[in-house]
């Protein structure tokens, strides 16, 4: 299965999206240039098939076969807690945003399990490791930037101590989530936090980004940045 998987990823690779895809990605070499459509449709083809043994023997040679991987935990039909452990067993080989990013965008189960994946979280927003902890934040801005878990949201944003640029990048999106959502909640927040500058800049500049803020809101928001 995993000759034919690597066959399939080079007949749909690209060079130009290669290069692009290269550019993005600075510190990673391994990329074929395979579009991110065309690896949901292979995933959904491998969750038809055996893909527990799929996932048992995948390889990682190239980028695509990590994204693929997530994107196969993500769709695959199972109960929550097969794929929390699967989750555990991917989160290790996640190296870069993007993997990162995609994979916590595939993860909807999320919804019907929110205080099962919460819990489950929490030690990946303590790690040490800079994707560990960006792939908790990721997860936090993408399910739980609601009224019923700004707070807590927040809170944990706040303690975060990790000087990887991929975590104060995830931290900064997350802030402004929370903002451009919930801006009653969040404003009391960015005038009282334990932010880095960098961080808590980004954040401002990630609200005034969007087209979601009002003018008005954004010149308020411009005079909050720190010297």
């Amino acid at each position: 299965m995993q000759a034919e998987i690597k066959g399939q990823l080079r007949e749909l690779a690209e060079e130009e999206y290669r290069v692009f895809a290269s550019g993005l990605l600075p510190n990673i070499s391994n990329i074929l240039g395979v579009r991110l459509p065309l690896l949901r449709k292979m995933a959904k083809e491998i969750t038809k098939a055996d893909w527990r043994e799929y996932l048992k023997t995948a390889r990682e040679d190239f980028f695509e076969e990590i994204m693929l991987q997530g994107m196969v935990i993500g769709c695959a039909k199972c109960s929550p807690e097969e794929r929390l452990s699967t989750i555990r067993e991917f989160v290790p080989k996640i190296n870069n945003w993007s993997v990162c990013d995609s994979f916590c965008s595939g993860l909807n189960f999320t919804k019907e399990n929110m205080e099962l994946v919460w819990e489950f979280l929490q030690p990946y927003a303590r790690s040490e490791e800079e994707f560990e902890i960006r792939f908790a934040v990721v997860m936090l801005l993408f399910y739980y930037s609601d009224k019923e878990h700004i707070e807590a949201v927040l809170e944990i944003l706040d303690g975060i101590r990790h000087e990887g640029y991929y975590v104060k990048m995830a931290v900064a999106w997350a802030v402004s989530i929370c903002y451009i959502k919930l801006p009653e909640q969040t404003m009391p927040y960015l005038q009282n936090n334990h932010l880095d500058d960098f961080t808590y800049n980004k954040s401002l500049q990630k609200i005034t980004e969007s087209y979601r803020v009002d003018q008005e809101t954004k010149k308020q928001i411009r005079l909050m940045k720190r010297k």
